[in-house]
């Protein structure tokens, strides 16, 4: 993608796909309708982050076929995902798809050529971020956009820092990312992303970290994902200390204290959470880099912190007796 030329054609096919996939939505009924567990008020279009996989696809076939073991994977993953948002699948099943999609993407990583304990290590990150990802898509724009800037951050270190990947498909990911961004980051969203945008974005982004990871052999690439994760796990850990079940559905992450208990404006959330990333983000290329003691310190301060602003807005009753 040497021009703005072929940019600009894929951004109007891209905007072009959502708009056709929102008139199959409306017509088939594909919606979201809010409950007690919501951030959102009104019945909205779901799905619509189905245009990262199909921005993946385009990528593919138009720049070379690169990464076709990855690509299956993600169609696979996508496919179940999108499944899921419609009906109800059986946990056995949409679990199998997702094991046999990861297990294709640690192929194309070429992981199997590693030592055997490799996988194991691969699998929780994997899988445990991917969840994650999920779990976080909860309010406007927060999905969007905080994968918007893990894709950006991940195309600077590719053409500043070390190659590590497709360009192309960086690009082409990140004009998606744009395309559903203008329809869901805003005050009243046309669209969700759905399972198959928070479990496919979640997937491709997975990917290309590894893919520098395996590259550059510096784990700390891992921070680029460090405020979703710092969320993602204080929550499940104070859902433990609560006894609850951490596999149901809940509204005990912080931001959806900050957007359901305190009102704050969904969009003012899901760009503190884009601010907060961008300046770990910056810290991590330019002064942490592949010094461990310095990657650890980074961890252990935003977790301080980020543990420290929780305790201080939602209070230890909250946070260990109170179910959500």
């Amino acid at each position: 993608m040497t021009t703005y030329l072929p940019a600009l054609i894929i951004l109007v096919a891209l905007l072009a796909l959502e708009l056709g996939y929102f008139q199959i939505a409306d017509r088939f009924n594909i919606i979201d309708k809010p409950n007690h567990r919501s951030s959102h008020t009104s019945v909205t279009i779901r799905g619509g982050g189905i245009i990262f996989s199909l921005a993946a696809m385009i990528s593919f076939f138009c720049f070379g076929f690169a990464f076709p073991y990855f690509m299956l994977g993600l169609v696979l993953i996508s496919l179940i995902s999108f499944l899921d948002d419609i009906f109800t699948l059986n946990n056995k099943v949409r679990l199998s798809i997702h094991l046999i999609a990861v297990l294709l993407m640690f192929y194309q990583w070429g992981l199997f050529g590693l030592a055997w304990y490799w996988i194991p290590f691969a699998l929780i990150f994997v899988i445990g971020t991917i969840n994650a990802y999920n779990f976080m898509d909860g309010i406007n724009g927060i999905t969007g956009g905080y994968s918007l800037m893990a894709v950006a951050t991940l195309y600077y270190i590719n053409e500043k820092v070390i190659s590590f990947t497709s360009s192309n498909l960086l690009i082409t990911i990140a004009l998606s990312l744009l395309v559903f961004n203008f329809f869901n980051f805003r005050k009243k969203a046309k669209c969700f992303a759905g399972d198959v945008g928070s479990v496919s974005i979640a997937f491709i982004i997975v990917f290309l970290i590894g893919q520098l990871i395996i590259q550059t052999e510096n784990f700390n690439y891992i921070l680029l994902l460090l405020f979703y994760g710092l969320d993602a796990v204080s929550t499940i850990a104070f859902r433990l200390i609560r006894k609850e079940n951490i596999f149901e559905a809940h509204r005990s992450h912080f931001y959806q204290y900050l957007a359901n208990q305190l009102k704050w404006n969904h969009l003012i959330v899901s760009g503190l959470y884009m601010l907060i990333q961008l300046l770990i983000n910056l810290l991590l290329i330019f002064l942490v880099g592949n010094h461990l003691w310095s990657a650890l310190l980074l961890l252990g301060a935003s977790g301080f912190l980020f543990l420290t602003v929780r305790f201080a807005t939602e209070g230890k009753e909250r946070l260990f007796h109170l179910k959500s």
